[in-house]
């Protein structure tokens, strides 16, 4: 006799059993090709992005997760619900925001938020200059944000202030909030890494609600230069050999500066090269495919 399960139903497994027989031949399984097509988009939604391998990771494990308790749910067993807030923690020009804003779309097409709109916030937008002015502007702005991610650029500059300080009051409606949208609701906190740190040693609370934390290293070398020449390549513009080498060392240099900008300070070179590159072609008529086309040392902008 054998015991064959033959449905899940509110969480029971009915099982039924059976004689044996002997003539009775059971179907072979066909193997089912699972369906990642997602995989392959959000790989293809971040491949412009230098590095942000973790990033690329966690997507997957946020749309597998999803997946997988559909599955669970349809046989009549729990599923373990999602909560996606994160902090980013990264120096000026690493992605932080951009990354914030394609993340939006992303979780809108997995179906985990309602709308994938994206709002950018930063203190000024939550903190009231009185008593209970606070409160109402930052649940106004969350409300703007259901469906969607709120974004807030140095957030640790809500701890700052001391006790008298409306930040706290923000702080504290932010985190209630959290809790009560959790399902249609993503909030990132961004900033400095140092600064992000002390912001959560202020408020310890605030650490386990964010299970996706995520680093923004800065670029290397190489990496910067990537940036570069993807950034040329996507507005169709080619570096020479000379100008190459020649970005190659300025942004060498400039890496060792205090506040370089990473991401930012090769969009800004990009940007101001172009524009030399079209004075020169101006100013000498040189207008041949190759001309318009190729970026010369000369060419290149760093004041």
């Amino acid at each position: 006799m054998d015991a064959q399960m033959t449905k899940y139903k509110k969480g029971q497994i009915n099982i039924v059993l059976q004689e044996k027989r002997q003539d009775q031949k059971m179907p072979e399984p066909v193997p089912q090709k699972p369906n990642h097509r997602i995989f392959a988009r959000i790989d293809s939604r971040f491949s412009s992005f230098v590095g942000l391998d973790e990033l690329k990771m966690m997507a997957k494990q946020i749309y597998a997760t999803m997946i997988v308790n559909k599955k669970r749910e349809e046989i009549g067993l729990k599923s373990s619900g999602q909560v996606l807030h994160m902090m980013f923690k990264g120096n000026p020009g690493t992605g932080k925001t951009t990354v914030a804003r394609e993340l939006a779309k992303l979780l809108h097409e997995m179906e985990l938020l309602s709308k994938g709109h994206f709002i950018e916030a930063e203190r000024a937008d939550l903190v009231g200059e009185y008593i209970g002015q606070t409160a109402q502007k930052t649940r106004a702005l969350i409300q703007k944000a259901i469906g969607g991610i709120l974004f807030i650029d140095e957030a640790y500059s809500l701890g700052r202030g001391g006790e008298k300080d409306f930040g706290k009051e923000a702080i504290d409606t932010l985190v209630k909030h959290m809790e009560d949208h959790q399902n249609d609701f993503v909030l990132i906190l961004a900033g400095y890494p140092d600064e992000m740190d002390n912001f959560l040693e202020l408020n310890p609370g605030l650490h386990s609600r964010f299970p996706f934390i995520l680093e923004f290293p800065d670029y290397n070398l190489d990496q910067l230069m990537d940036i570069a020449r993807r950034k040329f390549a996507k507005l169709e513009y080619e570096l020479s050999k000379e100008a190459e080498w020649r970005l190659r060392s300025e942004i060498e240099k400039e890496r060792m500066c205090r506040n370089f900008a990473n991401g930012r300070y090769i969009r800004n070179i990009v940007e101001k090269t172009i524009r030399s590159h079209a004075m020169r072609l101006l100013t000498r008529e040189l207008y041949s495919a190759k001309d318009l086309i190729e970026i010369k040392e000369m060419d290149l902008d760093f004041e």
